[in-house]
């Protein structure tokens, strides 16, 4: 390819921190009008910029910057090099001569998107809102309609949970996780109930079930279901703990935060299905089960809940430590959070609970135990 002559000194030479190409055939259209302009192009290096000179102009014209030129790639079958520059959305720089294309650095590269901080800022926000919906306002309502709530509509939410989580946990297509029905077994939950002094004998009487299940857990839902683990009852070493757990998720029920805790995670999913689209299949039952039997209500929820525990057990002459023992062989088995991260979780500290339990309970005392030893053997036998 042949350079025009006045090139030929630049070509040799130390390249010149202003280079003019006037012998290259360049032309220029604005934009506004269509008609195209004979044009002398300058490459200031200093600068880093294309100077367009325009026709009778005593100035430079026009100034594209180096980094900011992009070459079109269809050029609609015109022979030679069309460019644009990306300050301009409209004006082209048609070149006959690629040559000078060795002065611009990024011909090929994308432009970036216009308003990246417009958009990081619109992002931004959306998430915010997102959180503020969950975190606040979700929880919020959730706490308002829970009062406005019927006892036969808390009943209904609550068996139709209870079914999902049978369901969830037994895994799909099998037949429901199994509830014990020793009723020699369950006669001792009941017993507990009246030492506790529990509602019976209504619609809205504390209804207990048990899961064959070797989960170590018991938890509340909707409508006054309590339902244990069989885990649990065989991690229990004394009929005592196994009444204060059922003391604890009393306490829930009568404090309605099991509902609370099922509307705020109705919430939470509808507003995430909008984000994120269809939560309408097995994804939201296996979620909300897990949010439900893992029951992290509010740190101030969990502290009533105990002190409702630490009262009932001593109008039933059992000692509140009772509760603290199966704290501690939770401890055991699971660990703690301390420090920083225990403000941050649902829950107290289990040591911080286990403290609380043994000073609810009177050093001069005479506690006794709840049911018998005969009966906390039949509690045992509850799966068989």
């Amino acid at each position: 390819m042949s350079m025009p002559p006045d090139l030929e000194s630049h070509v040799a030479g130390p390249r010149p921190m202003r280079q003019l190409f006037s012998g290259i055939d360049s032309t220029y259209f604005d934009g506004d009008t269509p008609v195209p302009q004979t044009v002398t192009l300058m490459v200031d290096h200093a600068a880093q910029v294309l100077e367009i000179g325009l026709p009778g102009s005593a100035v430079a014209g026009v100034c594209w910057s180096l980094d900011e030129i992009r070459q079109l790639e269809d050029t609609a079958g015109q022979e030679g090099v069309i460019l644009r520059w990306m300050g301009d959305p409209l004006a082209r720089l048609h070149l006959a001569d690629p040559y000078i294309l060795q002065h611009m650095p990024h011909l090929k590269r994308g432009a970036p998107p216009k308003g990246r901080g417009r958009l990081a800022a619109w992002a931004f926000a959306a998430v915010a809102g997102v959180a503020f919906q969950i975190g606040v306002l979700v929880p919020l309502l959730a706490d308002r309609l829970a009062e406005f709530i019927p006892p036969a509509g808390e009943r209904a939410l609550g068996e139709a949970t209870f079914g999902q989580i049978r369901q969830a946990l037994a895994g799909t297509g099998l037949p429901p996780l199994p509830i014990c029905e020793n009723q020699d077994g369950l006669a001792v939950l009941e017993e507990m109930l009246v030492g506790l002094e529990a509602e019976r004998g209504t619609d809205a009487a504390i209804k207990v079930f048990v899961l064959d299940h070797e989960m170590i857990n018991a938890f509340a839902l909707p409508g006054g279901y309590v339902v244990f683990f069989r885990g649990m009852i065989d991690a229990a070493q004394s009929p005592n703990e196994i009444a204060a757990v059922l003391a604890h998720e009393v306490g829930h029920v009568e404090n309605r935060d099991p509902t609370r805790h099922a509307l705020r995670s109705a919430g939470s999913i509808g507003i995430l299905g909008l984000l994120l689209g269809d939560f309408a299949g097995g994804a939201v039952v296996l979620f909300l089960t897990e949010q439900l039997i893992s029951a992290n209500y509010a740190q101030s929820a969990e502290s009533g809940a105990d002190e409702f525990a630490f009262a009932a057990l001593e109008a039933a002459d059992v000692t509140p430590a009772a509760l603290g023992d199966i704290f501690e062989r939770l401890r055991d088995k699971v660990g703690d959070t301390d420090g920083v991260m225990s403000h941050f979780v649902s829950h107290p500290t289990l040591t911080s609970r286990i403290n609380r339990a043994r000073s609810a309970a009177r050093a001069d005392a005479a506690y006794g135990d709840i049911v018998s030893d005969e009966s906390w053997s039949a509690l045992k036998r509850v799966c068989d």
